[in-house]
């Protein structure tokens, strides 16, 4: 007897071929070619035109439906651009992205015309762009953080909405002595540790955060 069965098996269980071919689906769309078998790339197809189609219509549904099948806001990002021209031209840069999915995700941007402000690039007027993509994210908070070379301003900067009082970087360069008000702690760290987590993963910095009351 016949068996009527979609796609091929690619000897996994459903979950795993799904999660091996949105894996594979990220990556081409990110390097723009990969190397795999005929098969998997006749698999891959099925997966990857229907994304190309939606960016194509590039409406705030398309992206949805986009983001629930490749679970990644930097890959989001790459195929959805035009929502901040600043980036698509050049002009303003995302140096860094720290993300939990589907809570809080910080963007650090940086601008290469002294004309233009990357933050408020990145919001637009009255907030419109920077709300559409905490649309596409499901309500998930987005921090624009503004780049600096120097790291502790960098790390000052990212650890908002707390107000910093004095950020000094360590002797090994990696991890920062941050001062805060006393009243702003709780702030500065975030519920369960997760403004300060994310902090330090958007500066590759070791943070170590002290309320003014017991700094130096």
């Amino acid at each position: 007897m016949r068996h009527s069965n979609s796609g091929k098996k690619l000897s996994r269980t459903p979950a795993h071929r799904k999660a091996l071919l949105h894996n594979l689906a990220k990556a081409l769309l990110i390097h723009g070619r990969i190397r795999t078998t005929e098969v998997k790339a006749k698999e891959l197809r099925g997966v990857v035109e229907p994304l190309i189609s939606l960016a194509k219509r590039n409406d705030l549904h398309a992206r949805r439906l986009a983001y629930r099948v490749l679970c990644d806001y930097a890959l989001v990002k790459r195929l959805f651009e035009l929502e901040v021209p600043e980036i698509h031209s050049g002009i303003v840069e995302v140096k860094s992205i720290a993300r939990e999915a589907g809570n809080r995700t910080k963007i650090a941007v940086v601008s290469h015309d002294e004309n233009v402000d990357p933050i408020g690039a990145c919001v637009g007027t009255r907030g419109a762009r920077v709300a559409n993509i905490t649309g596409e994210l499901n309500g998930e908070k987005i921090d624009i953080i503004k780049w600096n070379e120097d790291m502790a301003q960098f790390v000052s900067a990212a650890l908002a909405p707390a107000d910093v009082i004095n950020a000094t970087m360590q002797a090994d360069n990696k991890s920062c002595r941050v001062i805060v008000p006393d009243d702003q702690l709780s702030l500065a760290i975030g519920k369960e540790g997760q403004n300060a987590r994310l902090a330090a993963k958007l500066t590759g910095c070791k943070i170590d955060i002290a309320p003014e009351s017991q700094g130096e």
